[in-house]
């Protein structure tokens, strides 16, 4: 039974990391670069969440989509001012700006908002222990599940039923060859980042009321397990990052519930370097050969 609940601690954990995963894994899969500003975007979403439920008493929902809203807007000017540039750049040069981007919003938090953590209040979700079958389940943990993955199902529908997931799949195989056909590139990729940023702005509100505590350097962490979680499941590909960060999340419960609490980050790291020896190309990745 104490496995059952450390499944279901574990995979709404790694629902968060999924939906993060899936910003790293879009952009990656269309631009070929790795955003490790994202889990920055993820800290700012969350810090918009808990204003919004502390400032103008939003509830759950109101809060998750207005971090989302703002996101998405804040995910297109990065991309516009710092990416777009170097669009016909070499990776190393767009690489490095992701980090500067990156070091630029942590402290750029920290100069506007001070380096103090934050606590989320504790009534945004009502918490009460539900039993199934023997099994004490958080009602918290069950509703942060359900939302990501809803959030995930929706992300499904965009990229395989709508007009813009199909330019997103069209970019992603041939830029060129869907310019030639019209599609607008420029517009798609912003779309693209729009959508990762929603959903990383979605993933820090429900990170900030799994864990209460938030500051400007929460990003750091869980944007680099996401990056583990989307290499896990074969960068570039969505069902991967899905199943990956819900793999991550599971094995790092499994880690702390065998008494190894100190070794729960090292894990992510852990399982990246075994992935790396034995499969690089992720579990639903293919080996393509590349030139650099």
């Amino acid at each position: 039974m104490e496995f059952v609940q450390q499944l279901v601690n574990g995979i709404s954990l790694g629902s968060i990391y999924a939906l993060l995963a899936l910003g790293y894994t879009m952009v990656y899969g269309i631009v070929k670069l790795i955003n490790f500003a994202h889990g920055d975007v993820f800290m700012v979403g969350a810090f918009i969440g808990f204003y919004s439920v502390t400032v103008f008493h939003f509830g759950f929902f109101p809060a998750l989509l207005l971090a989302m809203a703002v996101c998405a807007v804040f995910g297109v000017l990065i991309e516009r001012i710092a990416y777009k540039p170097l669009r016909n750049a070499t990776r190393i040069a767009a690489l490095i700006t992701a980090i500067g981007v990156s070091l630029f919003i942590e402290y750029g938090t920290i100069y506007l908002h001070g380096a103090q953590p934050e606590a989320y209040p504790s009534n945004v979700l009502p918490e009460k222990n539900i039993n199934i079958f023997g099994v004490t389940i958080n009602s918290q943990s069950l509703l942060i599940l359900f939302t990501s993955i809803v959030l995930m199902i929706v992300l499904q529908f965009i990229v395989h039923r709508t007009k813009v997931g199909k330019a997103m799949r069209a970019v992603s195989y041939d830029a060129e060859a869907a310019r030639l056909m019209g599609i607008s590139v420029d517009r798609t990729i912003s779309a693209t980042f729009a959508i990762g940023s929603a959903l990383a702005g979605a993933a820090g509100v429900i990170f900030g009321i799994y864990y209460t505590k938030i500051d400007p350097l929460m990003g750091i962490i869980p944007g680099l397990k996401a990056f583990v979680a989307a290499v896990l499941g074969g960068i570039g590909i969505i069902p991967g990052a899905m199943v990956g960060g819900l793999l991550l999340g599971v094995i790092e419960s499994l880690v702390s519930a065998m008494g190894f609490s100190l070794w729960r980050d090292g894990a992510a790291f852990i399982v990246l370097i075994l992935l790396l020896i034995f499969r690089p190309s992720g579990l639903f990745g293919k080996n393509v050969r590349e030139k650099v």
